[in-house]
């Protein structure tokens, strides 16, 4: 009797919990907003700090994180379970940046050239104390292609798989964009050496 209970036991098939992504999507598509609604904020926080990381402006970063939840809401139906969720989230994420790159050098082109002052202000980075903001500084003046891998990479720790994976690019491609932007970083850090390192 207990064998079989036990072999009963043993072929009941497994129970997701809430505490799973997955659980999670399956439980929105079956009509539930409240596990939309989990999904947000557990993974808000990453999101914003990514957005933050590769734009470096903070009064963008509510909007382009609402953007970039309102897309997943709108696809999560048509998720297929292949890779996990946080890689097509991120990805979604990086692309709306992009998207937000792309947009503002458009804007520039039509924009009348402004007093330099506001620019050369972000940039004097050997005024301020703080050695992350002044690497930080240094990032943002790296090109899209080398600074997106490089923060996703160093900052946020992702793996090279899934760096790739959210860039839709090959490993080898994500590996040489990486190291030739650690380079370009350690060219721009250079003449502030004594400062960072005394």
């Amino acid at each position: 009797m207990n064998s079989d209970n036990n072999k009963e036991d043993m072929e009941q098939p497994k129970i997701l919990t809430l505490d799973d992504d997955f659980s999670l999507i399956k439980q929105f598509i079956d009509g539930d907003d409240d596990a939309f609604k989990i999904l947000v904020n557990r993974h808000k926080e990453k999101v914003r700090n990514i957005i933050y990381l590769t734009l470096m402006e903070p009064d963008v970063i509510d909007d382009i994180a609402q953007d970039v939840f309102i897309t997943v809401f709108r696809n999560l139906k048509h998720f297929r379970f292949e890779s996990q969720f946080t890689t097509w989230l991120y990805r979604i994420t990086v692309n709306k940046c992009k998207d937000y790159l792309r947009k503002k050098a458009v804007r520039r082109i039509f924009t009348p050239i402004k007093d330099e002052e506001e620019d050369i202000a972000s940039f004097r980075i050997n005024e301020d104390p703080d050695i992350r903001e002044i690497v930080r500084n240094s990032i943002a003046k790296l090109p899209d292609k080398l600074r997106i891998p490089l923060v996703l990479r160093d900052m946020e720790g992702f793996s090279y798989q899934e760096i790739a994976e959210t860039l839709n690019c090959e490993i080898g491609t994500v590996k040489s964009r990486i190291f030739r932007a650690r380079e370009a970083l350690r060219k721009i850090l250079e003449p502030l050496e004594k400062e960072l390192f005394v």
